[in-house]
């Protein structure tokens, strides 16, 4: 199933659809704009570069949604699932590449994993995250996952400043290590930062907070993307009242 919405700018009324990203087609849109936001926002080293696209080992097993206007046909976001079964099958979620995931073996309930958000500049508003998370509520509900999990990333062009600042305000509200501990392979530098530096956190970390998501460990420095990645984890019945009715979950 797929949903729609409706969301005015000062131009034009945008409609924003959900939908499934299937086959090779589909796909290239998705790493394309992965590539574009990616490579022009973090300078990251990508995979695929030489051909516009975000690729990796991963793609072919995970599901791929994604939201487009209608109006111009352009896909405008994207984000990829990796449920517990093709992790099995390659060995490991890709969080495993950044984190020791101390509890995982021993959550209860199967597991699906986000990773590699991304939202065209021009469509980075409520509306579009919202179109976004009802396709994932969907194969939630469909596949009847209890965690959702992945990593949310802080810009470190600044030297990490501002991963410091927001990981500040994160350990006071957010972080629980009841069912997982995620620790670092690759800790961020040490550096001290006083405590009124004010830092935006970025858009879809904020998102995941509201919907209720928790930080299980300090982040990872992830050098190809000249980010800090922070761990997250969604136990679905713990969901923020205001999204149930997109998840359908129990609260």
């Amino acid at each position: 199933m797929t949903e729609s919405a409706r969301t005015r700018d000062t131009t034009a009324e945008r409609r924003l659809h959900a939908e499934r990203l299937l086959g090779a087609d589909a796909l290239r849109e998705a790493q394309a704009l992965r590539y574009s936001v990616f490579s022009s926002e973090f300078d990251a080293k990508l995979n695929g570069a030489e051909l516009g696209l975000d690729m990796d080992d991963y793609d072919p097993h995970c599901q791929h949604i994604g939201v487009r206007d209608l109006n111009s046909g352009r896909l405008v976001a994207t984000t990829r699932l990796l449920d517990h079964h093709a992790a099995a099958s390659l060995g490991r979620f890709y969080s495993e590449e950044e984190f020791c995931l101390h509890g995982l073996a021993h959550l209860e309930g199967p597991v699906l994993e986000l990773g590699r958000t991304c939202v065209d500049p021009a469509y980075r508003n409520g509306g579009t995250i919202a179109v976004l998370w009802s396709e994932l509520a969907e194969v939630l509900n469909e596949g009847g996952y209890r965690y959702l999990m992945g990593c949310a990333s802080i810009p470190m062009q600044d030297g990490g400043i501002q991963a410091q600042a927001i990981m500040q305000r994160l350990r006071e509200r957010y972080l629980c290590n009841e069912h997982l501990r995620a620790e670092p392979k690759k800790p961020l530098p040490s550096l001290d930062v006083p405590s009124n530096v004010i830092a935006e956190m970025p858009p879809l970390l904020k998102a995941y907070m509201r919907l209720g998501a928790k930080i299980c460990g300090e982040p990872c420095w992830d050098e190809d993307f000249q980010v800090a990645d922070v761990f997250i984890l969604l136990k679905r019945d713990e969901l923020c009242p205001r999204y149930a009715r997109h998840f359908k979950a129990a609260v």
